[in-house]
């Protein structure tokens, strides 16, 4: 099955779609990846559900993505009185370690003497996804005196976030590692981070998978934007993470936020998917607001790698409806006639790289050729990430002899992957490049392509050959 888009749409399971007919039918309308939270899946849930999608991967004979997103440090208030209590603005709120005694519109308990530790006067705690604001007066490491900003109705176990502060607490909890070693086991191709604050989060998650999985991390937090280019150098992919992002955030920042961060993925040529709320609607609705299509049609036309569904495929009552518009809308803006120049303008020069000039030189040369297709040979993926990274307007065709790379590079823009053997020689690299472009559809006979490898061959991150073929007669395609 041809995807005739760039983009790569991620479609997050759950109660609505975790059975091998709802994957089947989701990959048929669309989706590229399917994400795995962990947050809602115990391990036997995990394992049940990454065979489902390895099933549905050998039936369809296309390699499929699993990416599994570790549910990170949840922070908390603890209980409150029955029915809650309304925090008035103006009125002093207390906010203490105090789990035994239920909160009311005076106090709550926080059992998180780490927020505490972190707190100082004049800093802003949010409650209940920023719907309730505080400001704090005075904090120990026991307690803190706030005064409320913003009020409502505030019940047991809303969420809080610390958006001015740099919390003393490692991405990984305790459930995390036993989540990413059972995911790591299992062989999931992307582990997406949540509560990235510094490097460091990113390098401790690298260290325990050891290359088995690529490493995604979530921007959520303010602190992360202030360590982007650290962040990036060291993850294989970013994820824009708009709702805790919003909640931490003002609002009116995140949609320059989000093309901040999409343009400097690409310029360093790592993956970035954009997510959250972006067909919200489409949880009860079987067709999307239209200010949802234009968000999507934003992150498509900034160029972003994947965009993805959270509760519209995996809670909502049109799994299937919600991948398939992702997947329309995508399509209909990659043809529309301003796209190509948008992407153009936001090109980057080539980094001083022998992987990159191959690259840069074949988009160039499919060019000024007209070819039908780029094709890059690759097994580490690191070809294919350069070949994307350069957003040209032909196919790119990635064929690898490795499952596991051609699983990860289903998140990237463009590219088309396809699993087959090493190429023996020059000559079998060549024509079986021609082979593939033709049999899967991109290529004429007659036509011309563009491809790209690494003498000797096999060896990884080595890209240093460029060659135009033409596409041969069907007989002899089929000879």
């Amino acid at each position: 099955m041809i995807r005739r888009r760039n983009v790569k749409v991620i479609a997050t399971l759950g109660p609505s779609s975790t059975t091998p007919e709802m994957i089947r039918a989701l990959f048929e309308a669309g989706a590229d990846v399917f994400r795995l939270n962990m947050s809602h899946l115990d391990h036997p849930g995990l394992k049940r559900v990454h065979a489902m999608v390895r099933q549905v991967e050998t039936e369809v004979g296309r390699p499929i993505g699993i990416l599994a997103d570790l549910q990170g440090p949840k922070l908390r208030i603890g209980k409150m009185k029955e029915g809650g209590a309304d925090l008035v603005n103006g009125q002093a709120f207390r906010l203490d370690l105090d789990v035994k005694k239920p909160g009311d519109a005076h106090r709550a308990p926080m059992p998180h003497p780490e927020i505490f530790a972190a707190l100082s006067e004049g800093q802003s705690l949010l409650l209940d996804d920023g719907k309730i604001r505080l400001r704090v007066n005075k904090a120990t490491e026991d307690h803190a005196e706030t005064e409320i900003i913003v009020g409502g109705h505030l019940t047991d176990r809303k969420g809080v976030n610390v958006p001015d502060a740099m919390l003393p607490l490692k991405a990984l909890t305790e459930k995390d590692l036993r989540d990413l070693d059972a995911a790591l086991e299992l062989g999931v191709d992307w582990i997406a981070l949540s509560f990235i604050q510094r490097p460091d989060d990113v390098a401790e998650a690298r260290k325990i998978a050891r290359g088995r999985a690529a490493i995604l991390a979530k921007i959520e937090k303010p602190q992360a934007l202030a360590h982007i280019d650290e962040i990036l150098e060291i993850s294989d992919a970013i994820m824009v993470a708009r709702g805790d992002l919003g909640v931490e955030l003002p609002l009116e920042q995140v949609p320059g936020w989000q093309k901040r961060l999409t343009r400097a993925a690409r310029r360093t040529g790592k993956p970035v998917v954009v997510a959250t709320q972006m067909l919200e609607s489409m949880i009860n609705s079987p067709v999307p607001t239209r200010a949802e299509v234009s968000d999507v049609a934003t992150a498509v036309f900034e160029g972003a790698d994947a965009i993805m569904l959270s509760a519209e495929s995996a809670a909502g009552d049109f799994p299937i409806e919600a991948v398939s518009m992702m997947s329309r809308v995508a399509r209909s803006v990659e043809s529309d006639p301003t796209y190509p120049g948008i992407i153009y303008a936001q090109r980057n020069e080539p980094e001083a790289t022998g992987a990159d000039a191959i690259s840069a030189a074949a988009h160039t040369v499919a060019d000024t050729l007209n070819a039908a297709a780029i094709v890059c040979w690759t097994n580490s993926g690191s070809t294919g990430l350069r070949a994307a990274r350069e957003r040209p307007n032909f196919p790119i065709i990635v064929l690898t002899p490795i499952i596991a790379t051609a699983r990860r590079l289903a998140l990237v823009w463009g590219l088309h992957c396809v699993l087959t053997d090493d190429a023996r020689d020059l000559d079998d690299l060549v024509d079986r490049a021609c082979r593939i472009a033709y049999s899967e559809g991109f290529a004429q006979p007659g036509q011309r392509i563009v491809v790209t490898a690494g003498v000797p061959l096999g060896t990884p991150g080595a890209t240093n050959m460029l060659r135009v073929a033409y596409v041969g007669r069907r007989e002899e395609q089929l000879g």
